[in-house]
């Protein structure tokens, strides 16, 4: 028996709790490990009340990240000891994830925790922090320079937005950030951004091209956000969409990708190829300042996660949660 949330669902009963869980709920799989550390992220809020058919197999473990220890294998890649975590492939959705105490997955799934950090430390980037990054290496690879003008990232409070913004003044960008909480205003320029917008100067309908502004975008709203992002983006910038917040529409016409030659990158962190992730982690341990990350970070045990995820969809939790699973 082990500690971890359970996801059941019963005829019209969808409902979410802290139990001790019999360890044949655990899949198969190669590689089995103690998680010491999770994360709370919008899937997971969204599985654990049920707001979205996030969870596709019950009973469900949510949790799409973790961090731990192994404690048995078969997989020669992973000796019982190692340090290792997770992000994706489906855990929490259709394989039993880590907001528990134990997981057992496919060794291919898993990375080496980087010796730059600790588990809390990396589940404090989590699946939000590495998907950042994935959309800042597409700014680069695109040849988005920080003398090329300003970067635009939305949902500047959320998870992905916070590093984004972290990373990007680490790089040497001037970064506007976009929110809703005006609030927040000083705490997103200590990450890093030079300027804040209010959130409703995006997401509301507008011209199919806009004047040019943006040298590259970093979009986890999608909808009328997205649209008019790409629309005020600059002749042959990038614009890199990873989210879904504001709705999974997109009503734009094809002006800024016809006419400035605009690129929209899609940000896939879920099924992201093992050399990808590598990647990301490697410049995360290089790029991200711990400082700014402990400032985005709020710590919960598992017993606070369920009431936490509710909050998290209400947009009043800024920044990134992580989990404690042994409290």
């Amino acid at each position: 028996m082990f500690k971890g949330i359970l996801i059941t669902r019963d005829n019209a009963t969808y409902q979410a709790e802290v139990q001790q869980i019999d360890d044949a709920v655990l899949p198969s799989g190669d590689v089995t490990v103690r998680v010491e550390w999770s994360t709370l992220n919008y899937k997971d809020a969204l599985a654990i009340t049920g707001k979205a058919p996030v969870v596709r197999r019950f009973p469900m473990v949510p949790g799409i990240d973790f961090a731990g220890t192994v404690t048995t294998s078969s997989n020669l890649a992973w000796p019982v000891g190692e340090r290792v975590l997770l992000n994706g492939w489906g855990v929490g959705e259709t394989h039993c994830g880590g907001l528990a105490e134990l997981a057992r997955v496919q060794g291919e799934w898993l990375v080496a925790l980087p010796g730059s950090f600790t588990a809390r430390q990396a589940m404090a980037i989590g699946t939000a922090g590495y998907t950042a990054m994935l959309c800042v290496l597409a700014l680069e690879k695109h040849g988005v320079r920080p003398e090329d003008g300003e970067i635009l990232v939305t949902g500047a409070n959320g998870g992905v937005g916070s590093v984004a913004i972290a990373l990007l003044a680490k790089l040497g960008y001037q970064v506007t950030a976009s929110t809703g909480r005006s609030s927040e205003a000083a705490h997103l320029k200590g990450l890093g951004a030079a300027a804040v917008i209010d959130r409703q100067e995006l997401a509301t309908p507008g011209k199919p091209i806009g004047k040019e502004h943006w040298a590259g975008v970093i979009d986890t709203v999608g909808s009328h956000t997205l649209v008019n992002a790409c629309a005020t983006t600059r002749y042959h910038g990038a614009v890199a969409a990873c989210g879904l917040a504001g709705g999974m529409d997109f009503p734009a016409t094809v002006a800024p990708f016809i006419l400035r030659g605009v690129t929209l990158y899609g940000i896939d962190s879920v099924m992201a190829p093992l050399a990808v992730r590598k990647e990301a982690w490697a410049r995360l341990g290089k790029d991200l300042e711990i400082a700014r990350l402990d400032a985005i970070t709020r710590e919960i045990g598992l017993s606070e996660a369920i009431a936490v995820a509710r909050e998290l969809l209400d947009g009043k939790v800024r920044g990134r949660v992580v989990v404690d699973v042994s409290r």
